[in-house]
């Protein structure tokens, strides 16, 4: 029974962890250098001084398409998260009011722009019968008005954020009730939000219709189990998550302010849209829905509204070029499949008179509706032809991504520019779709890993000192790619040699500072910040998670139980355990064998031990609330067989907090 007891909340948790949000305040500074980021030195007030030469600054369109229709907006527009342990940070607007002006010397101009645009917010008309809750949140939230009530589209990836939307329009539109919820597709911040505009009973009661891609809840619930540890802690970079919002700090993400860490939840569809041309009439309107999976998003669709000729096109075109890989990871969208959706969307809503997206702002007028899904789609088509061109030829990932560039029809267009996703890395992204990881070359079939491989390289290079002092001649040049990787593998063979961490984080900030891409920008200033001041100590947290938990299928957590095996304790032993969830009526036999862990529905005669517990407890254990010291004497749970094996048993899995180390070894 001690033993057991012993094990207490993390041997379950440890397997079984989804996440999607981290609660952390954001951390505002009002000192531009509070977290001891370097001024901009003369090679990049130089650099970004020339980005306002190759770009027509002097066009206002996308200032006042982003100011149309504007109806009011929030000042205060501060939104909090209250638990148990306190409040959190969950949305704040206001600490991007620096935001004005010419582009300070730490930001690149071009991503300044950017960054101004998406600082207008409130809630707007696009036109009769729609319109749109902006700067909520890294997404917008869209309300159609049907015949009794409201549609709404994508509410947003909080629960906080969207019931802030919500009220904000009822307050100004008056009160309606909401007869459907069009989810878009599967990413969390078109769906998260739900029930802060409408309750799970509320949603029973009233049959609710929630229409959405086919796959949806597979993809929306699966996404984040499996390689969910490793993309939160990469999304801190990717997003800026512990940067300060200041001109040294994080100011933008290209698609949006920032990403909401709030509560999530999800509806489940009543509706499925399987194919494109179908359609359907909600509340009085009819629409006519285009599939399109695999482009932005695993699950994925538009509509048209031929009633009000809109198009609501999701992800399916934006105000910046976006990802064909996402830098916090994920797998790689096709290229070719995107583009060739724009082409058909240009075909079948050709009489669209205004584009409304999931992001940003919309565009008015036939002619330039068709303008921007023909730039987005020659871009993705432009890159994805060129990468093959030069793969063809024998180019490498690095080189064709130094080689692409976009042309001058495209290049000056700005919803084409990498504000979001970049030419480089999504040429990478087309080589790896098609070809993999491996270049062919054999120097990089099995070269060492970072540390070794560091250690030999500051040898050769004459050491330490050597290495510092060339380093710092290459940063006084204003090489600062370079300079990165020079000082990266000086880090990594002497991750205590504070003066190469300090020249790095420099030369970090440089970086950053040039970045046009908002990723690229954080991903420096959090390398930067996390060289001067260590990792964070913690990054999941699962409180906020619930309501999308209890829709996550169990397979899903037992396949990342098997992911976070330890092989080399489960090295020669032989372990069967069934789970039966006596609520659910489900049950698993699990079986440890080869250092591998698989499962199957239903159990095992042969098992050693059975655990017995309900879906609430198990959901508990997920979010690290319950143990066993919590359950095992509850009529929750019980135990049958072997106490001992069980304990084993857990014993074998690593209970990962996320946070690993990244610029450091």
């Amino acid at each position: 029974m001690n033993h057991i007891r012993r094990m207490s909340r993390g041997c379950y948790a440890l397997l079984l962890t989804l996440t999607l949000t981290a609660c952390d305040n954001v951390p505002l500074a009002s000192d531009a250098d509070a977290q001891g980021h370097t001024p901009a030195t003369a090679a990049t007030r130089e650099a970004n001084a020339s980005v306002l030469k190759q770009l027509d600054f002097t066009d206002q369109q996308d200032f006042a398409d982003a100011k149309r229709g504007l109806i009011a907006r929030d000042p205060l527009l501060r939104v909090l998260r209250t638990t148990e342990e306190g409040s959190s940070i969950v949305w704040d607007m206001p600490s991007y009011d620096f935001i004005k002006g010419p582009a300070p010397d730490s930001v690149n101009p071009s991503l300044w722009r950017q960054a101004q645009l998406n600082n207008i917010h409130g809630l707007f008309k696009v036109r009769d019968g729609v319109y749109q809750l902006r700067g909520y949140d890294i997404s917008n939230m869209t309300i159609i008005e049907g015949r009794t009530g409201w549609i709404i589209v994508d509410p947003l990836t909080a629960k906080e954020t969207a019931a802030r939307a919500i009220a904000f329009a009822r307050q100004h539109l008056g009160t309606k009730p909401i007869v459907a919820v069009i989810f878009t597709h599967s990413h969390v911040d078109h769906f998260g939000g739900v029930l802060g505009i409408v309750t799970a009973e509320q949603a029973r009661q009233k049959k609710l219709r929630v229409i959405a891609p086919t796959g949806f809840m597979e993809e929306a619930t699966s996404e984040n189990v499996l390689a969910g540890v490793t993309m939160l802690r990469r999304s801190m970079y990717m997003y800026g998550k512990n940067l300060a919002h200041t001109p040294r700090g994080h100011i933008d993400t290209g698609l949006g302010k920032g990403t909401a860490y709030g509560t999530i939840g999800i509806l489940a569809p009543t509706e499925l849209i399987t194919h494109t041309g179908q359609e359907l009439t909600i509340d009085g309107l009819r629409f006519i829905f285009q599939n399109t999976p695999a482009s932005e998003a695993p699950a994925e669709m538009t509509f048209y509204s031929p009633d009000m000729k809109a198009f609501f096109g999701a992800e399916l075109a934006s105000h910046t070029l976006h990802n064909l890989y996402t830098l916090r990871g994920a797998k790689v969208r096709d290229a070719l499949k995107w583009s060739d959706y724009l082409e058909e969307a240009l075909t079948l809503f050709s009489d669209a008179e205004v584009y409304i997206g999931g992001h940003q702002w919309p565009v008015w007028g036939k002619e330039r509706v068709q303008a921007l899904l023909e730039t987005q789609r020659d871009t993705f088509k432009f890159i994805h032809d060129q990468t093959l061109h030069l793969a063809l030829q024998g180019y490498t990932p690095r080189e064709i991504a130094e080689e692409v560039k976009l042309p001058a029809s495209l290049n000056s267009v700005f919803s084409s520019r990498g504000y979001y996703g970049t030419v480089a890395h999504n040429t990478k992204a087309v080589y790896q779709f098609y070809f993999g990881w491996y270049d062919a070359n054999p120097a990089n079939l099995n070269p060492l890993p970072p540390e070794s491989a560091a250690k030999k390289y500051v040898e050769f290079m004459g050491g330490a000192d050597e290495v510092l002092k060339k380093a710092q001649q290459s940063v006084d040049a204003g090489e600062y790619r370079w300079a990165a990787e020079v000082l990266n593998h000086l880090v990594f063979a002497e991750p205590g040699h504070a003066k190469a961490k300090a020249l790095l984080a420099h030369t970090y900030d440089q970086l950053g500072y040039q970045s046009e891409s908002a990723p690229w920008r954080d991903a420096y200033l959090t390398g930067a910040y996390e060289l001067r001041h260590g990792k964070p100590e913690k990054v999941l947290d699962m409180s906020s998670t619930q309501e999308l938990l209890r829709n996550t299928p169990i397979p899903r957590f037992l396949e990342a139980m098997a992911a976070r095996l330890k092989a080399d304790k489960a090295e020669g032993k032989a372990l069967k355990v069934n789970f039966v969830f006596t609520d659910s009526g489900e049950s698993y036999a699990l079986q440890v064998k080869n250092a591998v862990l698989h499962h199957r529905s239903g159990t095992d005669a042969n098992a050693t031990a059975t655990l017995k517990l309900t879906r609430d407890i198990y959901l508990k254990m997920i979010m690290g609330k319950a143990g066993l010291n919590d359950t095992l004497l509850s009529d929750d749970l019980q135990v049958e067989g072997s106490r001992v094996d069980l304990v084993r048993f857990f014993a074998l899995f690593h209970q990962p907090n996320g946070s690993f180390n990244i610029v450091t070894p």
